[in-house]
């Protein structure tokens, strides 16, 4: 990795939001890490595009955000010894779509393990990096059902609330060594994460939308850049991009 570039560290990016945010910081400079647990392949070329389009070096790796192990083993790669970690992005996130009283026990772990486990793992990993140099920023991507909860999406609305309440109170710890912690509580984002709405679904939502438009995952991507480019005074927040939505 080049030296003279600053390092992220973006999990979910093989499509969707974190694809999005990965070429967006490439376009600022930044050499990436990127992970997914499944879609390698699509994973592998969002890097080798990055490193075409952009000039600068994207290493992927495939990784369960929900597993201890595989995220511990992350950070022991090279990269890490050899570069500071100046910003971590967590995105990687799954939903569930049902009652909860006919959810098993299995997905509702699971759900808690990718969004909001992972969370805690990748921010174990990341501070005392930041720390050493009294300096990093971690931009923690969440839900407006973190805000408010959606009938139908508990276990999914339940960690992005979590996701929302350990930014604030990470933030407060970090303060002090000049380390940033903010999240982004999304809208409806046109991603395939929400493949399994019908159209007539989504255009009943769109009629409560005050943009009248599903929101681009490029939108998202740019508020990740500039809460990277912003003071390190600028922490805490949970910041909300919905269209006006919510």
């Amino acid at each position: 990795m080049q030296k003279s570039h600053k390092l992220a560290l973006v999990t979910g990016a093989s499509r969707g939001i974190g694809k999005a945010i990965a070429k967006r910081l490439a376009g600022e400079g930044y050499n990436l890490v990127i992970t997914c647990s499944k879609d390698s392949d699509n994973l592998i070329e969002t890097a080798r595009e990055i490193e075409n389009d952009y000039s600068v070096k994207c290493l992927a790796k495939v990784v369960d955000a929900g597993s201890y192990e595989q995220v511990d083993a992350l950070f022991s790669d090279s990269i890490f010894e050899e570069n500071t970690l100046d910003l971590l992005v967590n995105n990687a996130g799954i939903s569930y779509v049902g009652l909860l009283h006919e959810m098993t026990p299995e997905e509702w772990h699971r759900v808690m393990s990718v969004n909001l486990d992972s969370v805690f793992y990748t921010c174990r990993k990341a501070v005392p990096m930041m720390l050493s140099s009294h300096a990093g920023k971690i931009i923690n991507i969440s839900s407006v059902w973190g805000n408010v909860g959606a009938s139908m999406e508990v276990a999914y609305s339940t960690t992005k609330g979590a996701i929302n309440t350990f930014s604030k109170a990470l933030a407060k710890e970090l303060a002090p060594s000049g380390i940033s912690v903010n999240a982004i509580a999304c809208g409806l984002i046109d991603t395939a994460m929400n493949a399994c709405f019908t159209e007539e679904d989504l255009a009943a939502v769109i009629e409560e939308i005050p943009a009248d438009r599903i929101g681009k995952p490029e939108e998202v991507a740019d508020l990740v850049a500039r809460i990277a480019g912003a003071p390190d005074y600028l922490t805490g927040q949970v910041i909300t991009i919905d269209g006006g939505w919510v």
